[in-house]
């Protein structure tokens, strides 16, 4: 298994299936490329499953918060095994207002280091500057608790000063 990038090396790029729950109700569905993205933060958040307790607060939590990411120029991921449709659904239930992204061999996971055989991944946040460039990262040993907003945001802006 690959080790997980460190701070101020490249950010694997990869492209996966995502959509977006738009307010109008449509879902568009596409590929997300890390490499289009270059020119904007990008805070990746890795997630184990759709429509788990802690995943659920997590995304609930970033969405309610999206305003703040926003604001500093940045973009959310949420990544995360299962496919489009459980994506579709969870986004639905819960309004999430943030691109979900189907890995489903998990083998973006893998190039992140965070891949757990037999049980999915590993709950992660990377924060990725304009450049590319992982800036932060926290890969969690348990996954029972998330990194709050507070926390991406104060080190969203430690990494945009920086870059």
């Amino acid at each position: 298994m690959a080790k997980t990038p460190e701070v101020g090396t490249p950010a694997p790029d990869f492209t996966l299936p995502g959509l977006l729950v738009g307010s109008d109700g449509e879902a568009p569905r596409g590929s997300y490329t890390l490499s289009g993205q270059l020119g904007t933060p990008l805070v990746l958040v890795f997630y184990p499953g759709d429509n788990t307790a802690t995943c659920t607060k997590q995304l609930c939590s970033y969405t309610s918060d999206l305003e703040r990411f926003k604001d500093l120029g940045a973009t959310v991921w949420g990544i995360s095994p299962q496919g489009l449709d459980s994506h579709e659904s969870f986004a639905r239930r819960y309004d999430l207002a943030f691109p979900l992204l189907a890995d489903t061999d998990r083998e973006v996971a893998k190039a992140y280091g965070i891949a757990v055989p037999g049980l999915g991944l590993r709950r992660s946040v990377f924060i990725v500057d304009a450049a590319g460039t992982v800036r932060w990262k926290h890969v969690a040993l348990a996954g029972l608790t998330f990194q709050s907003t507070d926390t991406l945001t104060e080190e969203l802006t430690k990494a945009l000063a920086a870059s």
